[in-house]
């Protein structure tokens, strides 16, 4: 199977957690993308989704599936998203795509969180992949120099502004090993909007798609 097949299955297994009559929290990215066009067929049973971008928004809409606006709902039983990476603790590294704040308000809001991905994405140690910062535009420099002091590169993505306006340092070559303390300490710095550790809110399910099948793991 090709990684984008492999996308495909792990986003198609992610709708036997999909209840009806429920708002869905959907995320962003390719996996993501796929899992909507499959949602398409159950948009007759769901109320709606709760989306954490605004092409994600778009997609769903073009679906003719109703996207609600999260400050109208209290809460979400399900989220489905991707991972750029994932850990055995199922701490993630999330924001390629940008959208790393959103995602984790609605992420915040869900009572179960749905990671889909293909078995590339699990990892021993989180870091290989990039971590994204979302920070204030003007902040970026004062920021730059914190990250540096972690340990990592951080590289401002050119040419990307995020749905909120703002900018993405990317830090590079940074191993982390306690995802949950280093997402807690860059947050603390003064102009971070929040970066994409998703350890303190880390997924609930992880569905894994690899030559076998998709693989289904619980958090304990």
């Amino acid at each position: 199977m090709t990684q984008d097949e492999l996308k495909r299955a792990a986003a198609l297994a992610a709708l036997d957690y999909i209840e009806d009559d429920s708002i869905v929290g959907v995320g962003t990215g390719s996996t993501v993308n796929h899992f909507i066009d499959g949602l398409a067929g159950m948009r007759g049973r769901i109320r709606g989704a709760v989306s954490s971008s605004e092409a994600s928004s778009k997609r769903l809409a073009a679906h003719g599936i109703q996207v609600f606006d999260l400050n109208d709902v209290d809460s979400l039983p399900v989220y489905v998203d991707g991972a750029d990476e994932i850990d055995a603790g199922f701490a993630m590294i999330k924001g390629g795509g940008g959208a790393l704040t959103r995602e984790k308000i609605v992420a915040a809001v869900s009572q179960r969180f749905v990671c889909i991905c293909d078995a590339s994405k699990r990892v021993q140690t989180l870091g290989r992949f990039p971590l994204p910062v979302e920070v204030i535009p003007m902040a970026r420099s004062h920021v730059a120099r914190e990250l540096a002091r972690l340990g990592g590169e951080p590289r401002l993505r050119e040419g990307f502004v995020t749905d909120n306006g703002n900018l993405i340092l990317d830090l590079h070559g940074l191993a982390i090993d306690d995802p949950a303390g280093t997402e807690a300490r860059i947050n603390q710095i003064v102009g971070v909007v929040t970066n994409g550790l998703f350890a303190a809110r880390g997924a609930d399910l992880l569905l894994l798609a690899g030559a076998q099948g998709v693989e289904r793991f619980q958090r304990a």
